[in-house]
């Protein structure tokens, strides 16, 4: 896949995406990094520890979350992208769902985007992603992250998920961007319940038959806290890193292409065995 200042490889092993969260609410890490100077040493903390790309966003997409201005996502992300700007070695992804905070990012650095939405809140988006030569992350999310675990699930999961990112796929090949700079993101915990997030990555093969890179997102997220707890009485996110271990592992056995994660040094080394056990069969 091409990238504008570099090539990425994608199935000779799992790639490692690492979340940086430059917010102060959001689900796992909020406020932890929300300073320039704590986000650009955790963005160098995760490169060193194995990241193959940084995924930096400025606004949370949890569950009931409302969003804020792109004025206010441009000034939460750009200074860090400024400091890392020719420092760091990996490619940079910015996490939106807004066009000119695309636009922004990818002046100063970015080199793929990350749109949960898969181009359904801002449609300009992809015009973004054409003009400066970036792949796009398409991600299936059920509803809007305000609303979306409080509206009827699917009742077929995979259909509606299948269905979704057909349609996303289109919007994007509609709006010029190359089949080759598309990646697909099951959205799991985006408007799924516990069991369905569960299928989801029981069933990624028959995604993969979608022709397109994969990238599933499953780091310390409540499903994984309500089987190790309870659904009335989830383990705490930061005591979800086993859990997170065996869907990392259950993803690439699924066929994930790409893995995004909070805990990169631990991930690393759950991909690189689950790589090997993949490679060997």
């Amino acid at each position: 896949m091409k990238l504008p200042r570099r090539t990425l490889v994608l199935g000779e092993r799992t790639l490692l995406m690492g979340v940086l969260n430059v917010t102060p609410d959001s689900f796992s890490d909020g406020g932890r990094f929300f300073t320039v100077d704590e986000a650009v040493g955790q963005a160098f903390a995760m490169e060193k520890a194995g990241a193959d790309i940084l995924d930096i966003g400025g606004e949370s997409t949890r569950p009931g979350s409302g969003g804020v201005t792109a004025q206010e996502e441009i000034r939460r992300v750009l200074p860090v992208m400024a400091r890392l700007r020719g420092k760091l070695k990996v490619p940079v992804s910015i996490d939106t769902q807004k066009a000119a905070v695309a636009e922004a990012a990818a002046k100063a650095g970015a080199e793929l985007i990350n749109d949960v939405s898969a181009l359904r809140t801002e449609p300009a988006i992809a015009d973004v992603a054409r003009r400066y030569k970036l792949p796009v992350i398409l991600m299936h999310m059920r509803g809007e992250p305000r609303t979306m675990q409080k509206q009827p699930f699917a009742r077929d999961v995979m259909r509606d998920v299948t269905h979704g990112l057909r349609a996303a796929e289109r919007r994007a090949r509609k709006a010029g961007i190359a089949k080759a700079q598309i990646i697909l993101d099951p959205g799991i915990g985006f408007g799924k319940s516990y069991a369905q997030n569960f299928e989801l990555l029981s069933r990624l093969p028959e995604l993969a038959e979608l022709g397109y890179p994969l990238l599933v997102g499953t780091s310390r997220k409540a499903f994984i806290g309500a089987i190790l707890g309870s659904a009335k009485k989830p383990w705490p996110a930061e005591k979800r890193l086993w859990g997170t271990a065996a869907t990392i592992v259950a993803s690439i056995l699924g066929g994930a292409h790409i893995v995004r994660v909070h805990d990169v040094a631990e991930m690393a080394q759950v991909a690189r065995i689950a790589d090997a056990v993949v490679n060997a069969g």
